[in-house]
């Protein structure tokens, strides 16, 4: 990748996206191409197709994506299958006609097998039943990952496909309901905190684990990738650490300062016992993730008091 390479990065105003810019800028790569979703609607072809042409981008990074709580995931699966569908295939399909070489599509760690061996390698995928409650999501996700693949074996094309684990940090979205969990379980906190609450409700029963990534380390795992050679095209980014829902709530109560009681709601679902991505393919490249958790949490709710 050279810095003048006209860089697309589609999905900049996401939780992803917009650290990718952030941190594509800070290292000196300044010819970048973004659209907002109004200016853009990824989801209709002749959009894409003539925004491709108008633009020529050198080189594709698809972080866009119909994302949203378990809650969303399980009330509108078609939502989540379809309109994800439709932009991968747009733009994998615009960005090939145009003559596009190199692109990394985002894809997800629901698109492991529901009872995979632990940690998740990479050969793994497609080797079992996905996770209920994500189904749709995951789904679409593969669906992306087959079409680079099948790009590059047909055209010779470098469409690598990150699987990063569960994202937060700066720039995410806070709302009680309809977050993932850290930016969720965080402004629940912070409202029973200043409301003076006696406790927060989390759902689940808090047992299970899960794997978390700082953005801003996804970004630059990211980023590396288009600066590095490797020979494989489809390659994990986490920490290869993870903890239970109880451990991490009360990670998120020590940084909140709330002094009340957390309840566990175990009438709702809890998904997967456990996510634990394997970090061999990236740490043979000479990458490891910088922010622990503890500092990431720190940060994002630093970020929270700042902006909301």
């Amino acid at each position: 990748m050279d810095k003048t390479d006209k860089i697309y990065v589609a999905g900049h105003n996401g939780l992803l996206g917009s650290s990718i810019v952030r941190l594509l800028n800070k290292k000196g790569y300044n010819n970048l191409i973004t659209k907002s979703s109004k200016e853009l609607d990824l989801r209709n072809s002749q959009e894409v197709d003539r925004f491709f042409k108008n633009n020529n981008p050198d080189i594709v990074i698809l972080t866009a994506a119909k994302v949203g709580s378990i809650k969303e995931n399980v009330e509108y699966p078609v939502e989540f299958l379809s309109d994800n569908i439709q932009i991968e295939v747009n733009v994998i399909n615009s960005a090939f006609k145009n003559g596009i070489k190199d692109l990394i599509f985002v894809s997800s760690a629901c698109i492991y097998p529901e009872n995979s061996k632990q940690p998740l390698k990479e050969e793994y995928i497609f080797n079992g039943k996905l996770e209920t409650e994500n189904e749709a999501y995951g789904f679409a996700k593969l669906v992306g990952l087959k079409l680079c693949q099948f790009y590059n074996k047909e055209y010779g094309t470098n469409y690598v496909t990150v699987v990063p684990t569960n994202l937060y940090g700066v720039g995410d979205k806070f709302d009680p309901e309809h977050s993932h969990v850290i930016t969720g379980v965080m402004t629940r906190m912070h409202n029973a905190k200043i409301n003076d609450k006696p406790y927060v409700e989390v759902w689940g029963t808090g047992n299970i684990y899960r794997e978390f990534l700082y953005v801003d380390d996804a970004a630059d795992a990211l980023i590396f990738l288009l600066e590095h050679s490797y020979d494989f095209d489809v390659v994990n980014i986490g920490t290869g650490i993870d903890l239970t829902i109880k451990e991490l709530v009360q990670g998120i109560k020590n940084v909140v300062g709330y002094d009340g009681e957390l309840k566990f709601d175990t009438s709702k679902p809890d998904g997967i016992y456990k996510r634990q991505l394997d970090m061999s393919r990236l740490k043979s490249l000479g990458w490891n993730p910088n922010i622990t958790l503890e500092n990431g949490l720190k940060l994002t709710y630093n970020w929270y008091l700042k902006n909301k």
